[in-house]
């Protein structure tokens, strides 16, 4: 699917989310604190958006992206400039244990098969002191904005999606999965019991989107 979707995926973004994807990528790079001389790693990076945004934050830092779909590699190392790309399983990183210091998946979690294997996996490969940020689609805090924002989800987008999109049916997934995800202390609940600690996060767009961020010590 996510193949499929690549050749359109960022111009579908951008307009689906009213031109805030780029925003709440730049508000995750800037969560994590890199600093010149560490290492951080973009798990499903997609066409590397997020990791270009970490290298420019932080010029004197390692960023490698990673992610499951060939083609979102292949257009994210065509495009991109100094971050490394690599095709990758975010539930098996080929990564060693206690290497980076910086793990960020900016809407990747919810698809993983198992986002509590992912959360383990990023632990294992996360140095002490390296902190997880998760950018991820949550639940709006304002009943009216709730409601606009779920209408928008199953009835106006699918339909825009069969015009905009390289594959209609991926957005129609998009809205299942984020109905089926967990609110924002639900997520932070996953992160705490992967062993995570100072777990806390922060909603963008009224709750639309959250980062959500943890340390291993």
């Amino acid at each position: 699917m996510f193949d499929r979707v690549a050749p359109r995926y960022d111009l579908a973004n951008t307009v689906f989310s009213l031109g805030q994807d780029r925003l709440w990528r730049r508000a995750a790079a800037q969560a994590t604190g890199l600093a010149a001389g560490e290492v951080a790693v973009d798990v499903a990076c997609g066409t590397g958006l997020l990791a270009e945004e970490l290298a420019r934050l932080a010029p004197g830092a390692r960023v490698v992206g990673l992610d499951f779909s060939g083609e979102m590699v292949r257009r994210a190392a065509g495009a991109a400039g100094r971050p490394r790309f690599a095709v990758a399983d975010a539930l098996r990183l080929p990564l060693a244990d206690a290497s980076v210091d910086v793990v960020t998946i900016a809407f990747g979690l919810r698809n993983l098969p198992e986002p509590a294997v992912g959360l383990l996996e990023f632990g294992r490969a996360l140095r002490p002191g390296g902190r997880l940020v998760v950018c991820e689609f949550s639940h709006p805090t304002v009943p009216l904005l709730s409601q606009v924002y779920r209408r928008y989800l199953t009835r106006l987008m699918p339909l825009a999606a069969r015009r905009l999109a390289s594959d209609a049916e991926a957005y129609e997934y998009l809205a299942r999965s984020i109905a089926a995800w967990p609110d924002q202390e639900g997520l932070a609940r996953w992160l705490s019991e992967a062993g995570f600690e100072r777990v806390r996060w922060r909603n963008l767009s009224g709750g639309i989107v959250a980062l959500h961020w943890g340390a291993l010590t």
